[in-house]
C-alpha cells in the first residue's frame, strides 16, 4: 500500500472523507478540487480528504498524488486489489479522525447534505448516518431502470433481513470512529455489498442510524456492472441471513460498548411474532367462516365471501397492528387500514378464484365443501399477508411507488 500527501503536522482532522476510486483519471482532479473548496469555505469542521485508489490501471493514482501535493488536507492511498469495501475498511481502520465518511467521486450527492450527515454523529445522537434518495424530502434525478433496481433492492432487504433503513446503496455515508472500530472487523464483504452489511449489522446491534434526504443527480458515466453487482448482492444477502440466523455474528460486544438495549435473538423474536399472527389468523378465520354462513343464507356465495372478508380484514389489521407488531396510538391508523385492505384484496382474489373453480367443477356444492375450499384459500393467503404486514403495512418508512422528477429538476439540482 502506498500513501502520499501532506503530513498531519498542524492539520487536525475531525472528519475524514474517503473517496474510493478506480480508473477515474478524468473526474478525479476537478471533483476533488471542488470537494476541497467546499470543505475550506462552507464546512465548519476540520476535514481531510483521502483518495483511496483501489486497483486502478490508468493514471488515477498519479493524478491523486499530484492533488495531494497541491492541496492541503488531501492525501492518497494506493491499494493494489480492487474493491470499494476493501478500500473503505482499510482507510477507516487506520484513520485518526473522530468521524469517518465517504462519498462517490462523481459527487452525485449535493455537498450541502454533508453537515446534516455528520452533525448528529458529533452530537452523540446517532452512530451511523446515511444519505437517502428514497425519502419524501429527497430530490433525485436518475434513469427509471436505476430507480426500479434501487427500490426493489431495498424492499428485498426489508423482506429478508428486516432492515428499516431506506437506502442501502447511496454513496454518501458516515460513521463515528469508535463505532467503526467495533463493526469493521465483523464485515466480510470487500466490494459493493460492504455498505449493506455495515448498515444491517449496525441495526441488529441496536445502533442508531440517522438518515438525511439528499439532492442527487445520476451519473450518466457510471461504470457499475449492474448484473454482476446484483448477483453479488443476492449472495451477500443470503450469506448474511444465514450467519445472523445461526448466531455466527456476535453483536453483543457492540451493544455493550455503546449501552444499547439488549439484542433479542432474531429467531425467537420472529417466532413470537409468527405465533401471535397465527393466533389472530385462527380467530379471524373462525369469525370469517361464521359470518360467511350467516350472510350466505340470504345472498350469493361471492357477495357473502367479499363482505365476510372485508369485515374480518378490518378487525384482523387492527389486532395485528396492536398485538403482533406493537403499534399503538391513532397516528397512521387509517394508512395501516388502507394498506391492510390491499392484503384483503389478495385474500379476496384467492378465495374468489377458489369459489369460481369450485362452482365450475361442481354445479351445486355443499356448503361444507365451500367452507373447506375457502379455508384452504385463506391459509394460502396468510403467508402472503404476513410478509406484507412485516415489510410494508405497518412500516411507515417503507419506500413508496417510484416517482420520477421532470427534466426541469435536473437544472435546479445542479444549480444547488
Amino acid at each position: 500500500m502506498q500513501i502520499s500527501g501532506h503530513p498531519s503536522g498542524p492539520w487536525t482532522t475531525a472528519v475524514e472523507i474517503v473517496v474510493p476510486v478506480k480508473n477515474e483519471e478524468h473526474d478525479l482532479g476537478p471533483n476533488i478540487r471542488r470537494l476541497r473548496e467546499f470543505l475550506d469555505t462552507a464546512f465548519p469542521f476540520p476535514a481531510e480528504v483521502c483518495i483511496a485508489d483501489n486497483g486502478s490501471t490508468d493514471a488515477t493514482y498519479e493524478i491523486g498524488a499530484l492533488l495531494a501535493v497541491e492541496l492541503p488536507g488531501v492525501r492518497v492511498v494506493r491499494l493494489e486489489q480492487s474493491g470499494r469495501g476493501r478500500a473503505l475498511k482499510k482507510v477507516w481502520s487506520e484513520s485518526a479522525a473522530d468521524v469517518l465518511a465517504y462519498m462517490d467521486v462523481d459527487l452525485s450527492t449535493n455537498l450541502n447534505a454533508l453537515l446534516p450527515l455528520v452533525a448528529p454523529l458529533f452530537a452523540g445522537h446517532s452512530d451511523v448516518a446515511i444519505g437517502t434518495r428514497l425519502s419524501n424530502g429527497s430530490r433525485v434525478v436518475r434513469r427509471p431502470k436505476r430507480e426500479f433496481i434501487s427500490r426493489s433492492y431495498n424492499l428485498l432487504l426489508r423482506a429478508t433481513l428486516s432492515a428499516h433503513f431506506s437506502d442501502a446503496q447511496c454513496g454518501f455515508k458516515a460513521i463515528r470512529a469508535d463505532v467503526a472500530q467495533q463493526l469493521l472487523p465483523l464485515i466480510e464483504d470487500t466490494s459493493w455489498f460492504f455498505d449493506t452489511e455495515l448498515l444491517v449489522l449496525a441495526e441488529k446491534a441496536g445502533l442508531r442510524i440517522h438518515e438525511v434526504p439528499v439532492d442527487w443527480v445520476d451519473d450518466l458515466d457510471s461504470r457499475v456492472a449492474i448484473a454482476k453487482t446484483v448477483g453479488e448482492d443476492l449472495r451477500g444477502i443470503a450469506r448474511l441471513w444465514r450467519n445472523l440466523g445461526r448466531g455466527r455474528i456476535d453483536l453483543e460486544p457492540v451493544r455493550q460498548a455503546f449501552g444499547r438495549p439488549r439484542i433479542l435473538d432474531p429467531r425467537t423474536a420472529l417466532a413470537a411474532r409468527v405465533l401471535r399472527f397465527c393466533a389472530i389468523g385462527v380467530l379471524s378465520t373462525a369469525a370469517y367462516a361464521l359470518l360467511y354462513l350467516v350472510l350466505r343464507q340470504g345472498m350469493p356465495a361471492q357477495v357473502a365471501n367479499v363482505l365476510a372478508l372485508l369485515v374480518t380484514a378490518v378487525g384482523n389489521t387492527a389486532l395485528n397492528r396492536r398485538v403482533t407488531f406493537g403499534v399503538r396510538g391513532l397516528e397512521n391508523r387509517w394508512r395501516h387500514q388502507l394498506r391492510g385492505l390491499v392484503t384483503f384484496g389478495i385474500g379476496w382474489s384467492l378465495t374468489a378464484s377458489s369459489l369460481w373453480l369450485l362452482h365450475t367443477a361442481v354445479a351445486a356444492p355443499h356448503q361444507a365443501v365451500e367452507i373447506t375450499v375457502l379455508t384452504l384459500a385463506n391459509l394460502a393467503a396468510t403467508v402472503v399477508r404476513f410478509s406484507l404486514f412485516q415489510t410494508w403495512v405497518f412500516d411507515d418508512d417503507a419506500p413508496t411507488l417510484p416517482t420520477f422528477e421532470p427534466p426541469a429538476v435536473l437544472d435546479q439540482t445542479r444549480s444547488n
